[in-house]
């Protein structure tokens, strides 16, 4: 259930100005897409859709942005509840690029590359792909050339986890770079909607 004070927030979403109507699909809302998803949310600048079809398990509240009374809940309602800036949340996967149309930006936080092979490939959107596996974290916008596209794409189907492979569970061995990767994405969607020419970064790893 929405909170009063989320339900107050939602109802002043329709007293802002029209510049500040900035429509932002983002694909997952698991590691980086918990902590992308507030840093947009307290400019109150944008109007996010949600896609997720994960529930929040034990291990996810250690990493994500999530916590234990959440658990076994949907990721995306979860923080749809949360934050006002959120307008629609889905419990679904995005199988194909018509599921993209009719956004300004769509961002891609998912932890497969299935969808980012989709997303790749679409035409006349604008899109920023944000990841993170380990000690590792990387974007790639629109913007780059597409001959490399093979490249960044390379690599088995499937899901897999941003604390990488390796990772055995505990805290103590616990990576961070998908938050990194989550604050490297709000820079760039902030700077994107300014227009700021001094803003050209197309990819980025660390």
């Amino acid at each position: 259930m929405l909170s009063q004070a989320v339900k107050d927030k939602k109802e002043n979403v329709t007293k802002r100005k029209k510049d500040k109507n900035r429509e932002v699909l983002i694909i997952g809302c698991g590691g980086i897409g918990s902590y992308l998803i507030p840093l947009l949310d307290k400019t109150r600048l944008y109007k996010l859709t949600v896609f997720d079809p994960d529930t929040v398990e034990l291990k996810n509240v250690t990493y994500q942005n999530f916590e234990e009374n959440e658990v076994g809940e949907n990721k995306a309602k979860t923080l749809r509840d949360r934050y006002y800036s959120i307008s629609e949340a889905q419990p679904y996967p995005i199988l194909s690029q018509k599921q993209m149309e009719g956004y300004d930006l769509v961002v891609c936080c998912a932890d497969n590359l299935d969808v980012r092979k989709t997303l790749y490939t679409t035409k006349n959107i604008a899109w920023l792909d944000l990841r993170a596996q380990g000690r590792n974290a990387a974007m790639i916008s629109f913007q780059e050339n597409p001959d490399i596209y093979n490249e960044k794409l390379a690599g088995p189907s499937g899901s897999f986890s941003c604390q990488g492979n390796d990772w055995d569970g505990s805290t103590s061995s616990q990576h961070f770079s998908h938050i990194v990767a989550g604050g490297m994405g709000a820079e760039w969607i902030h700077r994107f909607f300014a227009e700021d020419d001094n803003w050209k970064s197309k990819f980025i790893g660390i």
